[in-house]
Formats: C-alpha cells, structure tokens, sequence
C-alpha cells in the first residue's frame, strides 16, 4: 500500500515537473514580449475642438455659451478644418456669424464661420434692408460690459428739459426710443476680432435698425443720454419691432416728492414802464 502511494506521488511530481519545463519551453522570451509590445499600434492622439453647445440658426452671432469643447483625433480635426479649444480661439469667434444652420454637438468649422473682421462681414450679418448705426455709450449705460453681439436692447433716451414754465417733477424724463434692436458688435477691438480692451470709460455699441430708426436715432443723440437695456431670450423675441416706446417717464414718475411743489401760478400781471422797462407779477 505504501510503494503504491509511493508511486502516485512521484508520477504527480514528475507531471508537475514536466508541465513547467513545457509552460518555460513555451514562454517567449522578454526581449520578444518588449518588441511585441512596441509594435503594437498606439492609440491616436486626441485634441479639444470647439463644437455648437445647442442649435445655432444662419446668421446666428456667437456668444461664449454657443461654444463648448469636444475630444477628437488629429486626423477628424484637420479634416473638418475644425478650430481648437484655446482661450485665444474662442475670444476670436465671440461674436462671429454663423454661415448656416448648425445642431448641437456640431463642429464649429472655420468655412461654417464669418468672423469678425472679415471683408464684408457687416454686410454679411445685416439682414436685407436694415442699416448698422453706432452709438457711443459708457460702461454703466451699456449694461456695464454684459452686453454681447448678437443681443436684442432696447434703447432709452433721457434727457433734462428746461423752461420757465417747467416743474421740477417735468426737468427730467426718460422713454424707450427704440425697442428689440438686435446688437452686431461692440467696440471697435471686437469688430476687427480682437480681445475686448478696459482702457477709457466710451464704448461703441454697432445696432441693427430700418432706415426710419437710424434717423430716430440720429436725432435722439443730440437730445439726450442714451443707454441700453437687454431684452429676454424668451418668445417675445418674434414680436415685430417697435419704432416707439411706451409713455414718457417723468422725474416726479419716480421721485413723488417732486410733484408736491407749489403750483405754478396761472394769473400773470405786466406793467410796463417805457418801452424797455417790463415787471412782470405773477399770482
């Protein structure tokens, strides 16, 4: 019993043996694993291109929250001639028109753009019949900087009246000259696509506007203060354009306290003495 089991013992042992120097035998050696490894193809590089962050219609002005970042291989990139995602590249196409119609996740290619800068590209962004007209506006009536192109403003004028019959209430007055005018550039750094500049308090705000509102507009500058308010993206965006606002604004609108002044006198008495010597009594 013992020699037996003495024997089922030095058989495992010998297959035990045997299988190793087979699986050893077998074995490429490391310098064979290391080549093999070397050979094996690399994965392609990638690199972050800009893409439409939701759907963008012809004509559309980019705004920085119209670009997002995508992971694609070199050879996809340079192919679909596709901008990278660099600062300096999406500050060149903030307010860069777009050619067609794009969907979300679509890559922004340079022939799909007209960037700012580009020979005709304000005739290319006007819409047929309108006329660009700029305005001067400083950084507090400007919406202090949160403007961008392609935004719809509507256009306060206000303005300090005098007279000997005005009321203090009646001095100042403020109205909507034009509303839901779309916005083509601001500045002149952005119009030649370059980064925005903080030197000087003036900014220069390119509008979008018929004939009949440039001229509206040419007067209210020599009339007033203008300023800017942005309009909501919301659905009112289809409504047609204004060429009036709602009813004048008035200081006393505002403050009460300027409409409880005395009343103006209405009884007026002139006595003359001479030609050139007039008194004038009111009660």
């Amino acid at each position: 019993m013992i020699l037996r089991i003495a024997f089922f013992v030095l058989m495992a042992l010998g297959l035990t043996g045997f299988g190793t120097v087979a699986w050893l035998a077998t074995r490429p050696p490391p310098e064979a694993v290391a080549a093999a490894a070397a050979a094996r193809p690399k994965p392609p590089a990638k690199i972050a291109v800009l893409v439409a962050a939701q759907p963008l219609h012809a004509g559309n002005l980019l705004k920085p929250g119209d670009l997002v970042g995508k992971e694609v291989t070199v050879a996809e990139a340079n192919a679909m001639d596709a901008n990278r995602d660099t600062p300096d590249i999406r500050r060149q196409l903030i307010g860069a028109m777009v050619r067609r119609s794009l969907g979300a996740g679509d890559v922004l290619r340079n022939t799909d753009l007209m960037r700012p800068g580009d020979h005709g590209f304000l005739a290319a962004v006007l819409q047929p019949g309108m006329r660009a007209v700029s305005i001067a506006v400083d950084n507090t009536t400007g919406s202090a900087g949160l403007i961008w192109p392609g935004d719809h403003v509507d256009l306060i004028l206000t303005q300090n009246l005098n007279g000997p019959l005005i009321t203090a209430g009646h001095q100042v007055a403020a109205e909507t000259v034009l509303s839901d005018i779309r916005v083509l550039a601001i500045d002149q750094q952005i119009i030649e696509g370059a980064a925005p500049t903080a030197s000087g308090s003036q900014r220069t705000v390119t509008l979008e506007v018929t004939p009949d509102q440039a001229e509206r507009i040419s007067v209210a500058t020599r009339l007033g203060r203008l300023s800017l308010a942005v309009r909501s993206a919301g659905p009112t965006r289809e409504l047609a354009r204004l060429t009036g606002g709602p009813d004048t604004t008035w200081a006393m609108d505002v403050s009460p306290a300027l409409g409880k002044e005395a009343k103006t006198p209405t009884e007026v008495m002139r006595i003359y003495q001479g030609a050139a010597d007039v008194k004038e009594f009111k009660f």
